[in-house]
C-alpha cells in the first residue's frame, strides 16, 4: 500500500471510529429523561411497537439528538473554515461574536418586529451574525493579526451580550422563553427544527466540501494560490457567507453554543487528518460528538432540570481555550508596556474640588429623583432628601452606586500598577466572573450559612480567577494581550458555571439576568456598611504603595537596582486589588469596565503617578456609576435598566479603542 493509500485507510479508520463514538453517546442520551429507560427496553420497545416508548423516543428525544447531530457538526465546519480564513486557530463562531450578534438580532426582533422573528427565523439569525462579521473585519484592521481578531471578536461579543441582556430585562414578556435558548439548548418538542436547519446545513456543508480543494490553496498563502489560478477574493468570501450561513441556522434551532467550532478543528488537526475536505467530514463528526456528550453531561449534573449545553461547552472549552491561547500569546513575550498620562493644568487641589461638587450634583439629582419625577428646589431645600423614604431607599442605593464604582476603580489602579497593563480591569481579567462564581457557590451549595459568607466566597473565587490567570501567563511577563486572552476564558468558564448554578439552584430568570448585568437595585444599609468598611480598610493601605507602584512602573531591572522587592509588593498589591473587586462583585453583580474607564481618564489628567491617580480614579468611578445608575431608572421609566449594562455599552467601544492603541 503506497503512502496515498495509508492515509486514506488511516482518515477511513479514525472516522469509522469517531461515528462509532457519535453512535454510542447519541445511544446514551437516549436513555436520559424524565421517564427512566434502559437502551435495551428502548430499542425492544420501539421494536414491539410500545407506544409510549415510541412517542417518547420518537417524539422528544431523537429529536433533541438529531438537532444536536446538526448543530455540533454545522458549528465545527464554520469554525473549520474560519480559521482557515483568518489564519487563526483562535476563531470560531463564538469567539468572532457571530453568534452574540445572530443572538442580539432574534431578542432584538422579538422584541420590535415580532412577526418577521417568527415568520423567517433564519433571516434574522443572519442578518445578526453578519452584522458581528463585519463589526469584527472592520475592527480588527487588514492585517488580521490572529489575537487582535480574536480579542476584537470576544469584545464584540461582550458588546451584543450587553445589549442584549438590557432588552431581555426591560422587555421581559416579550423575550419570555429566550433565557433558556439564549445559553444554548438543545430542548425540542418536535422535529420541526430539525426540518428547519436541515437544508441551510446539508446545502452549505455540500458547497463547503466543494470548496474543500481551494481551502487547501490559501494555506500556501495568498501569492502562492493566486499563482494557482484561485480566485482568493471569491473564495473567502464563499467561506464566509457559508460558515455564517451554518452559525445562523444553528443559532436558530438551538441557540448561541460557544466552542465547538474552536475545539472540534483541533482534535481533527490533532489526529492528523489532511486537506479540507477529509477535515471538515471529520470535524462534522467529532463537533456532533462533543456537543451531544456535552448534552449528556448537563442531564447528567442535574436530572430532571434543563442546564444549557452551551453552559457545558463553555465549561470545556474555557481550559481549550486557554491552551490555545497560551501558545498564541507566547509570540508576545517581552514587548514593553507603559502605562501613559497626561497632565492637565488645573491644579490637584481644584480638581478633587471640582469632582467633589460634581459628584454632589449628580448624588442629588439621584437621591431626589423617584416615582417618575424629581424633588422641586423648595422640596428639596425643606429636608425632603431625608425624608423616611429617601433615607430607606434612595441613599443606600446611591450610596452603594458611588462605593461601588470606588472600589472596582481601586482594583483597575491597582491592577494595571502593578502589572504594567493598560488592559488591567476586574471583569477582563475573570476577578468579576471568579468573584460571581465564589458567591453564588455560597449561596446556592451552602445554603445554611449566612450572608457574611458571601464577601468570602466572592473573595475566594476571585483570587483564583487571579491565581490561575497569573500562573498561566507568568512566562510571557504577563503581557497585556495575553493576560486579556487568558481573562477571557476564565470568564467563559465562569459563565459557564454560573449558568449551572443558576439552574441548579432554581433561581428565576429576572434576579439571574440582574445579578449577571450588574445592577445596585434594591441595596440597603447593610451593604453601605460593608462597603465603606472595606473602603476605609483598603485605601490607606493601597495608597501606601503609591511610591512603589510609581518605581515597578519604570521597569524591572530598575526597580530591583533601587531595592524594591518586585515579588512581594506585587503580591500585596494583588491581594488589595482582589479584595476591592470581589467586595464590589459581592453587593453589585458582574459590573464590568469601570475599572478600565476610570484609571484611564484619570491618567489623562493628573498624569501616571499613583498618589494622584487612586483617588481621582476613584471619584470617576463613583461618579461613574452613580450617573448610570440616575440615568438607568430615568431613560425608561417605570422601566430600570441596571446600571452595569449601561457602563458596559459606553465601555465595551472604550476597550476597542484601547486595543487600536496597543
Amino acid at each position: 500500500m503506497n503512502e496515498q493509500g495509508k492515509s486514506v485507510f488511516y482518515s477511513f479508520f479514525l472516522l469509522i471510529v469517531g461515528l462509532s463514538l457519535l453512535l454510542v453517546i447519541s445511544g446514551l442520551h437516549l436513555t436520559q429523561g424524565q421517564a427512566q429507560f434502559t437502551l435495551k427496553e428502548l430499542v425492544l420497545g420501539l421494536w414491539e411497537g410500545d407506544g409510549r416508548i415510541q412517542s417518547v423516543v420518537l417524539g422528544v428525544r431523537m429529536p433533541r439528538v438529531a438537532v444536536g447531530l446538526l448543530a455540533g457538526g454545522a458549528l465545527a465546519m464554520a469554525g473549520l473554515v474560519l480559521q482557515t480564513l483568518t489564519k487563526n486557530p483562535l476563531a470560531s463562531a463564538g469567539t468572532l461574536g457571530i453568534n452574540a450578534g445572530a443572538y442580539f438580532m432574534v431578542v432584538a426582533a422579538a422584541v420590535f418586529l415580532p412577526g418577521i422573528n417568527s415568520s423567517y427565523p433564519f433571516i434574522v439569525s443572519f442578518l445578526g451574525s453578519a452584522l458581528a462579521a463585519l463589526l469584527v473585519f472592520s475592527l480588527a484592521g487588514r492585517a488580521m493579526d490572529p489575537v487582535r481578531v480574536a480579542l476584537t471578536g470576544m469584545i464584540v461579543s461582550l458588546l451584543f451580550a450587553a445589549v442584549t441582556s438590557g432588552l431581555q430585562l426591560m422587555f421581559e414578556q416579550e423575550t419570555n422563553g429566550l433565557f433558556l435558548w439564549g445559553a444554548g439548548t438543545l430542548i425540542q418538542n418536535d422535529w420541526s427544527g430539525f426540518r428547519f436547519a436541515l437544508p441551510f446545513i446539508v446545502c452549505a456543508g455540500l458547497l463547503l466540501l466543494l470548496l474543500g480543494k481551494q481551502f487547501d490553496l490559501l494555506l500556501l498563502g495568498e501569492e502562492a494560490a493566486a499563482g494557482l489560478g484561485a480566485s482568493i477574493q471569491r473564495i473567502k468570501a464563499a467561506g464566509w457567507l457559508l460558515a455564517i450561513v451554518l452559525a445562523a441556522a444553528t443559532v436558530s434551532v438551538a441557540g448561541p453554543i460557544g466552542f465547538i467550532g474552536l475545539m472540534a478543528p483541533h482534535i481533527v488537526r490533532m489526529l492528523g487528518i489532511r486537506g479540507h475536505r477529509q477535515q471538515l467530514i471529520h470535524a462534522f463528526v467529532w463537533g456532533a460528538f462533543l456537543l451531544i456528550a456535552a448534552d449528556v453531561l448537563a442531564r447528567f449534573i442535574q436530572p430532571g432540570s434543563e442546564i444549557p449545553v452551551g453552559a457545558i461547552t463553555a465549561l470545556i472549552g474555557g481550559p481549550w481555550l486557554m491552551y490555545l491561547a497560551y501558545r498564541t500569546g507566547k509570540r508576545y513575550k517581552g514587548q514593553n508596556q507603559t502605562l501613559r498620562g497626561n497632565r492637565s493644568k488645573l491644579s490637584f487641589p481644584w480638581l478633587i474640588t471640582s469632582m467633589v461638587a460634581v459628584l454632589l450634583v449628580v448624588a442629588i439629582g439621584a437621591l431626589a429623583f423617584g416615582g417618575g419625577s424629581f424633588y422641586g428646589f423648595s422640596e428639596i431645600v425643606s429636608g425632603a432628601l431625608f425624608d423616611t423614604v429617601t433615607v430607606q431607599f434612595r441613599w443606600p442605593r446611591v450610596l452603594v452606586a458611588f462605593l461601588v464604582g470606588a472600589l472596582l476603580a481601586l482594583c483597575g489602579v491597582l491592577l494595571q500598577s502593578v502589572l504594567r497593563n493598560p488592559l488591567g480591569d476586574p471583569s477582563i481579567l475573570g476577578i468579576t466572573s471568579g468573584g460571581g462564581v465564589g458567591a453564588l457557590s455560597v449561596i446556592v451549595l451552602f445554603p445554611s450559612l449566612s450572608f457574611a459568607w458571601v464577601p468570602v466566597g466572592a473573595a475566594t473565587g476571585a483570587g483564583l480567577a487571579i491565581v490561575v490567570i497569573l500562573l498561566a501567563t507568568k512566562r510571557s511577563n504577563w503581557e497585556p494581550i495575553s493576560l486579556a486572552l487568558m481573562g477571557v476564558a476564565v470568564s467563559a468558564m465562569g459563565s459557564g458555571i454560573i449558568q449551572i448554578l443558576t439552574v441548579k439552584a432554581g433561581v428565576g430568570v429576572a434576579p439571574v439576568l440582574l445579578w449577571l448585568a450588574g445592577s445596585t437595585y434594591g441595596m440597603n444599609w447593610q451593604d453601605v456598611w460593608f462597603l465603606a468598611f472595606v473602603l476605609i480598610a483598603l485605601v490607606p493601605i493601597s495608597y501606601s504603595f503609591s511610591r512603589q507602584l510609581d518605581v515597578l512602573a519604570l521597569n524591572q531591572e530598575v526597580s530591583v537596582t533601587l531595592g524594591l522587592r518586585i515579588q512581594l509588593v506585587r503580591a500585596l498589591v494583588l491581594l488589595l486589588a482582589v479584595g476591592a473587586g470581589a467586595a464590589a462583585v459581592a453587593v453589585a453583580g458582574a459590573i464590568s469596565f469601570i475599572g478600565l474607564l476610570a484609571p484611564h481618564a484619570a491618567r489623562g489628567i493628573v498624569g501616571v503617578k499613583t498618589r494622584f491617580v487612586v483617588p481621582v480614579s476613584m471619584l470617576l468611578g463613583g461618579i461613574l456609576l452613580v450617573t448610570a445608575d440616575l440615568l438607568g431608572r430615568f431613560v425608561l421609566y417605570p422601566k430600570d435598566i441596571p446600571s452595569g449594562l449601561l457602563v458596559a455599552i459606553i465601555g465595551a467601544p472604550y476597550l476597542l479603542y484601547i486595543m487600536k492603541k496597543l
